[in-house]
């Protein structure tokens, strides 16, 4: 059975983001181009802070890639961090330059930071934000961007757009997907309804200038998916479960829906279930399963949010405790991001293309293009049969 793995290392302030990406097959056609695309729309969006516009993060393609397609051997993905040249002694793997009066001392409540230190038996927080950050995700987007481009070879295209910034709920025009998306790229909220995202600017201001943080939903479809990925046959091949574990690994996110999700929970399932119909080949009449029954895709278009909690690092910080004194202080400040519900939405898109590849692989999966592509081909006429 073929599988996608992939591992990332690095750390928010030092050298590079480094992702090595292993089980792609032989002739994806692939650029960085395609890949920093998405690098740039996870750099966008209202309520960003500084560092955006020191990072313009691209990425680098160093090895598994040679004249434009992938050979099938490893992948070697790099996002190199514009600002480690500030960075050079406090991240310094050297012994010498050691320097413990930059030790950080005070954990901010809602990161990994005391959790961190004390699992690891750490005298310095830096140890932990430094990988715990969601600096992280730049290059997890550029290996979703490969996935897309793999996926992209056989029809199946991600998108995905913000549907909620604090109590500001967006409204989803009746329109194809394709259409929603084009809204959401011109919109600097990755937004489709556009009072709701003047809503959302405002909301944002208000808490830039009381020094607090916004949160939010964003929703990821894909579309062209045949029924199928995925199992129902043991949990752990549930597609449902594995979108919902990446999607989980995001940092910051607390919650995931599939279709309807939990209003589901709030109907009868009349209401909720959706009848099959057939013409030609079967299909559902509406989508409240989100594209997924039993763990696996039944053809409709997939649905998942995510809920973001607002970033926990605030302008007018929460109390903490000093790890080495105890003594009670105000938490250190270490980002300035008002709101990244925008971003969240690329990284989203990336995990879940990352997924939906790795199934689409397990079911069809061969060495080359080529060959997964007969091995679908198979399998859609067995289906048009059916």
């Amino acid at each position: 059975m073929s599988k996608l793995r992939y591992l990332t290392a690095g750390e928010s302030h030092g050298p590079q983001l480094s992702a090595i990406v292993e089980g792609l097959p032989a002739g994806i056609h692939l650029s960085a181009e395609a890949v920093n695309r998405d690098l740039e729309r996870r750099q966008q969006g209202y309520g960003r802070g500084g560092r955006m516009k020191i990072e313009k993060d691209t990425a680098l393609l160093l090895s598994g890639v040679r004249w434009g397609e992938t050979t099938g051997s490893p992948l070697t993905l790099v996002v190199k961090n514009r600002d480690w040249i500030n960075w050079l002694e406090q991240m310094s793997p050297l012994p010498e330059h050691r320097d413990d009066s930059s030790a950080v001392t005070r954990p901010r409540p809602g990161h990994a930071d005391l959790s961190g230190v004390l699992k690891y038996h750490h005298s310095d927080v830096r140890n932990v934000l430094e990988r715990s950050s969601a600096r992280e995700t730049a290059v997890r987007v550029a290996v979703g961007g490969v996935a897309k481009a793999f996926l992209a070879e056989f029809g199946i295209r991600i998108g995905g757009y913000v549907a909620e910034v604090g109590s500001v709920a967006a409204s989803t025009p009746d329109e194809p997907l394709d259409i929603l998306w084009q809204r959401s790229s011109a919109s600097e909220m990755f937004c489709c309804d556009p009072a709701a995202e003047a809503e959302m600017k405002r909301a944002i201001d208000i808490a830039r200038a009381e020094g607090d943080t916004l949160g939010g939903v964003v929703e990821v479809q894909v579309i062209g998916v045949p029924p199928g990925l995925g199992s129902y046959v043991q949990f752990d091949r549930k597609l449902d479960a594995r979108l919902a574990m990446s999607l989980m690994s995001i940092q910051a996110i607390k919650g995931v829906e599939v279709g309807i999700g939990f209003a589901a929970a709030r109907l009868p399932g009349s209401r909720v279930h959706d009848e099959i119909s057939y013409n030609g080949a079967y299909h559902r009449d509406s989508n409240n399963a989100g594209g997924i029954e039993g763990g696996m895709s039944n053809g409709e278009p997939i649905v998942v949010r995510a809920a973001m909690k607002p970033i926990p690092t605030l302008y007018k910080p929460l109390r903490s405790v000093d790890i080495r004194t105890h003594e009670s202080f105000s938490a250190t400040v270490e980002r300035s991001d008002t709101c990244a519900v925008p971003a969240a939405l690329v990284v989203a898109e990336a995990v879940v293309a990352i997924e939906v590849a790795n199934v689409f692989l397990e079911k069809f999966g061969g060495d080359s293009i080529f060959e997964i592509r007969r091995n679908l081909e198979g399998y859609l006429e067995q289906i048009r049969n059916a």
